[in-house]
């Protein structure tokens, strides 16, 4: 065995497989590969000279267990257990996101339920919060149309993602459940923490397509029977 694993071979080995690992987009993939080809580089520095490298060896031994502390946190953000219990509730609207990306998102948000009817967004004006309908009235007023819309659903969205204001007024009868985003603040993190950033955009965009795809359908049912 020690024939076939010279210290030149250990040493192709961990580069080897470090140079796989940076082909590979997925995250924990690319940690398993990082971490295989440290365990080649431990072995390497042990064998290449008449003593260990023992300088080498402690600082990859370092960074192997620095890999696995953040192996344990990825594998820890897809499991339920992480979910906020304030919001396990409508974690099943968000799947969209791991239970890790949830909480991290819900740790920056409010939640709250009106007590009165609230105008919450208008339109051609400035959007201060980003607001997740948990129940209750929707009224939407658009270019003097008024229509309804159903709970479940973001609103002041089209703001934060095209940082313009809002396209249509919005109303919430009192006794609306909401969920809120500072439009500030939200803006302030996506640009510090770009795991916040993806998981915002990836719920916002989700919930865009929706609306598309609904619009389209609504649209085309008076020609469906024709």
């Amino acid at each position: 065995m020690t024939e076939i694993f010279t210290p030149a071979v250990l040493i192709t080995c961990a580069g080897a497989t470090f140079g796989l690992g940076y082909l590979i987009i997925n995250q924990m993939a690319l940690r398993l590969m990082m971490l295989i080809g440290s365990g080649f580089y431990l072995a390497y520095y042990a064998t290449a000279a008449d003593l260990p490298l023992w300088g080498a060896i402690y600082t990859t031994a370092a960074m192997m267990v620095a890999n696995v502390i953040g192996i344990t946190a990825l594998v820890a953000r897809r499991f339920r257990l992480s979910l906020p219990r304030a919001h396990v509730d409508i974690y099943p609207h968000f799947d969209v996101l791991t239970p890790g990306d949830f909480r991290l998102v819900m740790k920056h948000a409010e939640r709250l339920t009106l007590t009165e009817d609230t105008l919450i967004t208008e339109e051609g004006a400035a959007v201060s919060h980003v607001y997740y309908v948990v129940s209750g009235t929707v009224t939407v007023t658009k270019r003097g149309l008024t229509f309804p819309l159903p709970d479940g659903l973001f609103v002041g969205e089209v703001a934060y993602l095209l940082g313009r204001p809002s396209v249509a007024s919005t109303h919430l009868r009192a006794g609306a459940e909401v969920i809120r985003w500072d439009l500030g603040h939200l803006a302030q993190t996506a640009r510090r923490n770009p795991r916040f950033k993806l998981a915002i955009d990836a719920m916002l965009s989700r919930d865009l397509a929706s609306k598309v795809a609904e619009a389209v359908a609504q649209q085309s049912a008076p020609f469906a029977g024709r």
